[in-house]
């Protein structure tokens, strides 16, 4: 059994504990059953060892790092008390309710900083901000994650069901939240309160335009550029996002020297989903051939101040829509409508995959069901174009017979 050199267990000497290639346990000289293991990978996980009624108990209090020191001692005498007074320390050896390590709060710091600072984009960590900071936090911030119940989390489900998508957003930051703290070690495993909280039916806003919108909406552009009540950068970003299907950020981010006329091909460095190039037709190589390049200005789609590129579309969008009299339709529906006219075309949804940028099948296969409306319109199509020659009158010297018309008939 290890001991620590200098006896109590402190953030400095728990910081100073080597690392082996076995695990190994180091315990307390004055708080007996209270240690910390030490794993090859490096975490330090506190944890405490008693008997009572015979048996050996082992309960781990939580990962050095998240949990202090201080914390971690303070929390092993409340367990190792309850353990003696014989009471359950909890299920598969979790902590009691009342000690049930981090709070929601510490762990949303934690992964707000190393996971979603590290591996998600300005926009993405925004909205797990807003989450946080409106939801999660003023409900259920000060309590032990270890004590979030499945009735709680469910709660609060129903409380935001006038709102299903925030209500839906909120049950999958927590449960991310949860998973996280599993992998490092300071959850339970399997003890996800989120996981049998069925969420509200996504109610799709998606609106594709049609022909005759897509016509006025072009002459709409046209006509306010020429009174001056939208700029030619506003403008052209609003038809570059019509012809290349491309997301707002992508236009509105866009560098000249992310364009090749030459190749027909914008390249991406930092799309939603990783670099990646888009393809551009003869009508978007037009549009970006007649925009002019600002001097010390990289960006595409240049702003009103010298250098800087347009910061935002939606004021300018609510003028264009309101001529155009699509008041219903929003920004993202021009990306849409993009994919929509792709499999009225006969675009395989595998083909709109790439169009589009999405990394996984299970994002385009929500345009699943125009492709189901494409193939019942060919097929009218062909069978009236059948019909139609079927119902044709016989005629000619070749025609066959009178009795072998009418069968045709």
């Amino acid at each position: 059994m290890a001991r620590l050199n200098s006896g109590t267990i402190s953030r400095r000497t728990v910081e100073g504990l080597p690392i082996e290639e076995r695990e190994a346990v180091f315990w307390d000289k004055e708080l007996s059953g209270f240690g910390v293991r030490v794993y090859p990978s490096g975490s330090k996980v506190y944890l405490v060892q008693t008997r009572a009624g015979g048996k050996s108990r082992r309960v781990t209090i939580g990962r050095h790092g998240l949990v202090s020191a201080e914390q971690a001692r303070r929390k092993a005498a409340a367990v190792i008390a309850s353990i003696k007074a014989g009471q359950d320390p909890g299920r598969n050896g979790s902590l009691p309710a009342t000690a049930a390590g981090p709070t929601l709060a510490e762990v949303a710091e934690r992964y707000m900083r190393e996971h979603v600072a590290v591996r998600c984009k300005p926009a993405t960590a925004r909205g797990y901000r807003y989450v946080l900071d409106k939801v999660l936090l003023p409900a259920l911030g000060s309590v032990p994650l270890g004590a979030i119940s499945r009735d709680q989390v469910a709660t609060l489900h129903y409380r935001l069901h006038k709102t299903p998508s925030m209500a839906n957003r909120v049950v999958e930051t927590l449960s991310r939240l949860f998973y996280m703290a599993e992998a490092w070690g300071v959850a339970p495993e399997g003890g996800n309160p989120c996981r049998f909280v069925k969420k509200y039916p996504d109610r799709s806003s998606e609106r594709f335009l049609s022909d005759q919108e897509f016509r006025r909406l072009g002459g709409v552009l046209s006509e306010l550029e020429a009174e001056g009540k939208v700029s030619a950068s506003a403008a052209a970003a609003f038809r570059l996002l019509m012809l290349t299907g491309c997301r707002r950020n992508e236009i509105l981010t866009l560098r000249w020297e992310d364009v090749d006329l030459d190749a027909g091909e914008l390249r991406l460095r930092d799309a939603k989903t990783g670099a990646r190039s888009v393809a551009l037709s003869p009508a978007a190589t037009k549009v970006l051939a007649t925009m002019p390049r600002l001097p010390d200005n990289p960006w595409v789609i240049a702003g009103p101040r010298p250098g800087r590129r347009l910061s935002g579309l939606n004021g300018r969008w609510l003028v264009v829509r309101a001529r155009a009299g699509l008041e219903d339709v929003r920004i993202h529906d021009l990306r849409h409508s993009f994919a929509s006219r792709a499999l009225a075309l006969g675009e395989s949804l595998t083909m709109i995959g790439k169009l589009l940028g999405h990394r996984k099948v299970q994002t385009t296969a929500r345009y699943a069901h125009l492709a189901r409306e494409s193939v019942k319109m060919s097929a009218a199509r062909v069978s009236e174009s059948i019909a139609a020659d079927m119902e044709k009158p016989c005629s000619g010297a070749a025609a066959p017979s009178a009795d072998r018309c009418t069968l045709l008939r």
